[in-house]
C-alpha cells in the first residue's frame, strides 16, 4: 500500500516493490483503506439514482411539483460540479485526509437534514447544497488518498475497486430506492447514509497522507468564482437543454432572438471558463497559487484518461437515461422491478472491473479501455435490437451484462491512469478535474440523450399520425399543432386519457395510442443508436493511453522510460 514511513509506536513498512502497508504488524488492517474509501465512493453516488426513483412519492410528500424536484436534482448536480476544483484545492491547503473527513461530516448532515425535511426547501438545503458541497470535499480527496494508500498493481485494483463500487451504486439506487419508497419511506436512504458516514469516519484513521513537500497553497478565491461559476452555467444550459431546447425555444424563461437560451447559456459558461484559464495562467506567471496548473493538461496521458471518463459518464448516463423509460413507461414495471433489471450491469462491473485490474499487468491501458468500448458499443447495439413491446427476457439481461463489463473494463484503469500521470502534489487537483470531468459527462449524456430522445417521439408520433388511415385528417392536424413544442414520455395510459377528454371516439383514441407506443419505440432506438456513435467517436481520443502494460512501481512503462 502506502510508500510513507512514520516514526513511533504503530510504524508503517512498505516493503518494496509490492507497496503493501502493514500496521503494527496487523495484516487484517491490510485492506481496511480500501473498504473505507469504496464505501464513501458507495454512498457518494447512490442517493441520485434513488431520488430519480422516488420523484412521483416526492411529489406528493412535498405537495409540489414535477419540475420543482427536478429542480432540486438538478441543483445537486451543479453544486457539484461547481465547487470540485475547490474542494480539490482545500484538500491541497488543509490536508486530503482532513478534507475528506470535513465532507464526510458536511455531507452527513446534509443527509440528515434530508431525512428530516419538513419542506421542499429544506430539502434543497440539505439534499442539493450540503450533500453537492459534502461531496465536492470527499471525491477528490478520495482518489488522491487511494495513491497515497497503494501502490503499483495494488493501486490499480484500488481504483478499479473504487469504479466498480461508483458503478454498482448507480444501478442498485434504483432497487434500494423502489424497494424503500414502495415498502417503508424514501427518508430511510439518508438515514442509511449517515450510518455509512460514521463507520467511514471511524476507519477514517487507516487511511496515510503524503506528507507535504511544499508550504501550504493558498486558495485563489478569483479563480474558485470563475471556476464555479463557468463549470455550474455550462452544466445548468445542459440540463435544462431538454427544457428549453437545444435551438428552438421550448418552455424557456426567456427567448433571445427568437431562439432557446441553451446555447446563449452554454456559451456564457464557455467565456467564464476561458476567463477561468486566463486568471490562471497571470496567477501563475505572479508566482501565485492558482487554483489549477493547467501544466496538469500538458500530460497526453492525462488528457486521455480525463476524455475517457468523460466519455465513460457521457455513454453511461446515456444509456441509464433511456432504459427506465424504456422499462417503465413502456413496459410498466415499477421502480423495484426496473432495478433488478438493471442489477446486471452493476454485477458484471464489478467484475469486470476486478478482471480488468488484473490485466493491466499482461495488457496496455489502451487495449483494455478500447476492448471495454468495443463490448460497450455491441452491448448498446444488442439493447437497441431488445427494445420491443414485450421484454426479450435473456437478450436484455445478456445486453446489460455485456454493458457492465464494457464500463468496468474502463474504469479499472482509467481512474489510475490519472492519478498515476501527475506528482504527489497534483493528485488532488487530478482529482478535481476527473470529478468535473464524469460530472460533465453525466448531465450531457442525460441532456444529450433526452434531447435526442423527445425529438425522435415528436417526429415519429406525427409521422405515424398523419399516415395512419385510421386518424381524420383534422385530428392529425390537431396533434400536430400540440405537438409543435414537444411530445412528453409519458405512459400509454396517459395518452389514452387525453384522447377521450378531447372527446375522441374509441376507434381514434385506440389509433393514437398504437401510433404512440410505435413512436416511443423508434425514439429509444434513436437514443441508443446516438449513444452507439457516441461509442465510436470516443475510440478515436484512445490514441493517447499507454501502449504497454503497467510497470511494477504504478503507471506504465512508456512513462517510466520517458523519466
Amino acid at each position: 500500500m502506502t510508500g510513507r514511513q512514520r516514526g513511533g509506536p504503530g510504524a508503517q513498512r512498505e516493503r518494496a516493490g509490492t507497496g503493501t502497508r502493514r500496521i503494527g504488524g496487523a495484516a487484517t488492517r491490510r485492506w481496511g483503506p480500501l473498504l473505507a474509501l469504496a464505501t464513501a465512493q458507495f454512498v457518494m453516488v447512490l442517493d441520485q439514482s434513488v431520488m430519480n426513483v422516488s420523484i412521483s412519492t416526492l411529489v406528493d410528500d412535498f405537495d409540489t411539483t414535477v419540475p420543482a424536484i427536478q429542480a432540486v436534482i438538478t441543483l445537486y448536480c451543479l453544486v457539484m460540479a461547481m465547487f470540485m476544483l475547490t474542494g480539490a484545492k482545500i484538500g491541497d491547503i488543509i490536508g486530503r485526509r482532513r478534507a475528506f473527513v470535513t465532507g464526510l461530516v458536511v455531507y452527513a448532515c446534509g443527509s440528515a437534514l434530508t431525512a428530516a425535511a419538513p419542506t421542499l426547501a429544506v430539502l434543497a438545503l440539505g439534499w442539493s447544497v450540503l450533500e453537492g458541497i459534502g461531496a465536492a470535499l470527499v471525491l477528490p480527496a478520495l482518489v488522491a488518498l487511494v495513491a497515497d494508500n497503494f501502490t503499483g498493481h495494488e493501486r490499480t485494483a484500488a481504483y478499479a475497486a473504487i469504479g466498480g463500487v461508483a458503478g454498482a451504486g448507480i444501478a442498485v439506487g434504483p432497487i434500494l430506492g423502489g424497494w424503500a419508497t414502495t415498502e417503508l419511506t424514501w427518508r430511510v436512504i439518508f438515514v442509511g447514509e449517515v450510518v455509512l458516514v460514521v463507520l467511514v469516519l471511524l476507519a477514517a484513521r487507516l487511511l496515510a497522507e503524503s506528507a507535504r513537500g511544499r508550504p501550504a497553497p493558498r486558495l485563489d478565491l478569483v479563480g474558485t468564482a470563475l471556476s464555479a461559476c463557468g463549470v455550474g452555467t455550462v452544466v445548468l444550459g445542459t440540463l435544462q437543454s431538454s427544457t428549453w431546447g437545444w435551438v428552438r425555444p421550448k418552455d424557456a424563461p426567456v427567448e433571445p432572438f427568437g431562439l432557446s437560451p441553451t446555447p446563449f447559456v452554454i456559451a456564457l459558461g464557455g467565456t467564464l471558463l476561458w476567463a477561468f484559464t486566463a486568471w490562471q495562467r497571470h496567477r501563475e506567471h505572479a508566482a501565485g497559487d492558482p487554483l489549477l496548473h493547467l501544466g496538469l493538461l500538458k500530460s497526453p496521458p492525462l488528457r486521455a484518461g480525463l476524455i475517457g471518463l468523460f466519455a465513460q459518464n457521457l455513454i453511461l448516463m446515456g444509456v441509464f437515461f433511456v432504459m427506465p423509460l424504456y422499462l417503465q413507461l413502456v413496459l410498466g414495471l415499477n421502480a423495484l422491478e426496473t432495478g433488478v433489471r438493471m442489477l446486471p450491469v452493476s454485477v458484471m462491473m464489478f467484475v469486470a472491473s476486478a478482471a480488468g485490474s488484473r490485466l493491466s499487468s499482461r495488457l496496455s491501458v489502451r487495449a483494455i479501455v478500447r476492448t471495454g468500448l468495443v463490448l460497450t458499443g455491441a452491448a448498446v447495439l444488442a439493447l437497441m435490437a431488445a427494445v420491443r413491446p414485450d421484454l426479450a427476457g435473456p437478450a436484455f439481461a445478456l445486453s446489460m451484462g455485456v454493458l457492465g463489463t464494457g464500463m468496468g473494463l474502463m474504469v479499472s484503469q482509467l481512474g489510475n491512469l490519472v492519478q498515476s500521470s501527475v506528482g504527489t502534489s497534483g493528485r488532488a487537483e487530478a482529482g478535481g478535474l476527473q470529478y468535473t470531468g464524469q460530472q460533465l459527462g453525466s448531465s450531457l449524456g442525460i441532456a444529450l440523450i433526452g434531447a435526442i430522445v423527445l425529438a425522435g417521439l415528436t417526429g415519429a408520433f406525427v409521422s405515424k399520425v398523419e399516415q395512419d388511415q385510421r386518424v381524420s385528417a383534422q385530428v392529425a392536424e390537431q396533434v400536430g399543432v400540440a405537438a409543435g413544442t414537444g411530445v412528453d414520455f409519458v405512459a400509454t395510459g396517459q395518452i389514452q386519457a387525453a384522447a377521450r377528454k378531447a372527446g375522441l371516439g374509441t376507434a381514434t383514441a385506440d389509433a393514437l395510442v398504437d401510433d404512440y407506443e410505435e413512436a416511443q419505440l423508434v425514439s429509444l432506438k434513436a437514443g441508443l443508436l446516438a449513444t452507439a456513435l457516441l461509442v465510436l467517436g470516443s475510440l478515436a481520443f484512445t490514441r493517447d493511453l499507454p501502449r504497454t502494460p503497467a510497470a511494477p512501481g504504478g503507471g506504465s512503462a512508456d512513462r517510466r522510460r520517458r523519466r
